[in-house]
């Protein structure tokens, strides 16, 4: 786990709201604009802003301002730090129930 900084703090607790999941899903498909990314939700402007913000400072989009709109752009570098971390600890459950199933299943043929 040291070998992930506490962005990988960040990065979840991003995604512990639906809100921000459905704008990272929605960004999945391309570039939006923040009103274009609001719409959808029942909230005002200045609420949906700061998930937005969040969503900026963990590092999972990326904003910039053209003229009066402000256009989001999702970055991947973070879905590919979570997948990581999420595969690592995939493998090491993964090892553990095969050494239980193993023992388990040992145990039983020395019982017949």
């Amino acid at each position: 786990m040291a070998q992930y900084p506490m962005v990988l703090d960040d990065v979840f607790h991003a995604l512990a709201d639906p809100t921000r999941r459905a704008v990272l899903s929605r960004l999945g498909s391309g570039p939006a604009t923040v009103g274009e990314l609001a719409e959808p939700f029942d909230m005002t402007l200045p609420s949906f802003m700061k998930h937005i913000r969040l969503l900026e400072r963990s590092g999972w989009i990326s904003t910039r301002k053209v003229g009066r709109v402000r256009a989001c752009t999702i970055e991947r570098s973070n879905l590919e730090v979570a997948g990581r971390w999420l595969q690592e600890q995939r493998a090491v459950w993964e090892s553990r129930t095969d050494r239980l199933e193993k023992f388990v299943t040992s145990k039983g043929s020395e019982a017949q």
